[in-house]
């Protein structure tokens, strides 16, 4: 009973040694997707192995991705998937790999306090910016806030300041993220230095990647 005890503890760590983290970052065109497996990023194009990992398909919907004969469709900057057993803890990642879009533009889906949201990279933002109406729909309190005047496009427009619990990409979590809200319109939410210093940044070609630093 012993023997058999240990040879289904080998087997399950065997499987979960053999599990692969594979998480979509980017597309590059409509024929290839920057992959981030088991946090190294690659860059895979439709119908290539890479490490193990074959790109199925590439669309508006998101990756199929397949390992030893398993599919997994991986959301644009959503949580990594583990294809095949084993699961990394939530929040617990500490790279995040980004390609750039229109315009050389880095951005990613992500969540604040758990409530989806787009972000854009925006190194000259001093915090965190997002317009009142995301502020409304991800349901936070910013009227609470300290109350502050802002520069904007338009010119200096008061605003709130506010600390977010949460700023998450994929497995990457940070807490306690100052931001700032202001009235008007924005595509995305701001990602700035309040979130972008808490990471080594690295830039190659078309790649961002942060690195977390602690």
């Amino acid at each position: 009973m012993r023997a058999a005890a240990c040879a289904l503890v080998l087997t399950m760590l065997a499987a979960a040694a053999s599990a692969q983290s594979v998480s979509f970052n980017g597309s590059l065109g409509s024929r290839a997707a920057l992959l981030l497996i088991d946090g190294e990023p690659r860059t895979v194009a439709v119908g290539q192995k890479v490490q193990g990992v074959t790109l199925v398909s590439l669309s508006a919907e998101g990756a199929v991705v397949e390992i030893d004969g398993h599919r997994r469709t991986l959301q644009l900057g959503g949580s990594p998937g583990r294809v095949g057993s084993g699961a990394a803890p939530a929040g617990s990642g500490r790279q995040i790999v980004l390609a750039s879009g229109d315009g050389g533009h880095f951005t990613s889906a992500g969540s604040i306090n758990g409530r989806a949201t787009r972000f854009l990279v925006d190194t000259g933002a001093t915090v965190v910016a997002l317009s009142q109406a995301e502020a409304d729909r991800l349901g936070l309190a910013f009227r609470d806030g300290r109350r502050v005047l802002t520069q904007t496009a338009n010119g200096t427009v008061p605003a709130n300041l506010l600390t977010l619990a949460s700023v998450r990409i994929g497995d990457v979590e940070v807490r306690n993220v100052e931001a700032i809200v202001v009235p008007g319109q924005m595509t995305h939410v701001l990602l700035g230095n309040s979130f972008l210093t808490r990471f080594q940044m690295r830039r190659e070609n078309e790649v961002l990647t942060l690195e977390l630093r602690y």
